[in-house]
């Protein structure tokens, strides 16, 4: 179904205004149409949509927007934790606003892209080439050696706790591949039997993270500077403090907390 940009009518069940990676709630809860309308114009959003066959609108606020009495702005990763039933749409909805944001003209011939009338996408009135919202697949595994588990600290990421090792997968690789180029590259380890557990979306901004378990085959522990601050090996029994572990809802916290079995 057709995304449809900068309506007049908000006819939806939910409605979502993002600006950056927060979203806005009221009384920590969804924003009514009333708050939305408020958004949902060139004063103080950039762009807005509705997706009618998801029953959802969307606005992006512009950066100088404050929100409006009884509301305020939280992450999008908090409401996702907070809102399970929901995440799904949070999720699009903030991933496609900022996809839209930074991608307005056709990488081929430059021309102002428009919405697709049929289909969830965005396409060149010039050359016909239609483009659709981006997702960008990354695996995240938790390895074990008997009764400790492999977590590492990323030194690129503003997120400086404990997680799991995490990677994009790169053109022409199986997951699979991914997970074991992407554990010995960041830690020197080579691991063997990689099994597939589940998987979460990420709009952060446009991640699908894959989760998997896999077993220590052999190495010792030698970072990748460039792309790791540490990585140790801890029994499960002796983790390090919550506050520098995932938060519980995340892939991380879930492959840790064995919610994802594989």
């Amino acid at each position: 179904m057709p995304i449809i940009t900068k309506p007049n009518c908000f006819d939806a069940d939910y409605f979502f205004v993002c600006k950056g990676n927060e979203i806005l709630v009221k009384d920590n809860s969804f924003i009514s149409k009333k708050e939305f309308e408020f958004f949902a114009n060139e004063t103080f959003s950039d762009d807005w949509y509705i997706e009618k066959n998801l029953s959802f609108a969307a606005a992006l606020a512009k950066e100088n927007c404050s929100a409006p009495e009884n509301c305020k702005f939280i992450s999008v990763r908090q409401f996702c934790f907070e809102h399970k039933e929901t995440a799904f749409l949070a999720s699009r909805a903030a991933s496609i606003l900022k996809q839209r944001s930074a991608f307005k003209f056709c990488p081929s011939c430059k021309g102002k892209l428009i919405d697709d009338e049929t289909e969830s996408a965005r396409k060149c009135p010039d050359c016909k080439t239609k483009f659709f919202p981006r997702i960008e697949p990354a695996t995240i595994t938790l390895v074990s050696k008997g009764e400790e588990i492999l977590l590492v600290r990323n030194k690129n990421s503003a997120y400086k706790n404990y997680a799991c090792v995490s990677g994009f997968v790169e053109q022409g690789e199986t997951l699979e591949q991914c997970v074991a180029r992407e554990i010995k590259e960041e830690t020197n380890i080579e691991v063997q039997r990689i099994k597939y557990c589940g998987s979460q979306a990420w709009p952060f901004p446009d991640q699908l993270m894959l989760a998997f378990t896999a077993e220590y085959k052999s190495g010792e522990i030698k970072i990748q500077e460039s792309e790791i601050l540490e990585a140790h090996w801890f029994k499960r029994t002796e983790l390090p403090p919550e506050s520098q572990l995932p938060r519980p809802g995340s892939v991380a916290w879930n492959l840790i907390n064995g919610i994802f079995k594989s």
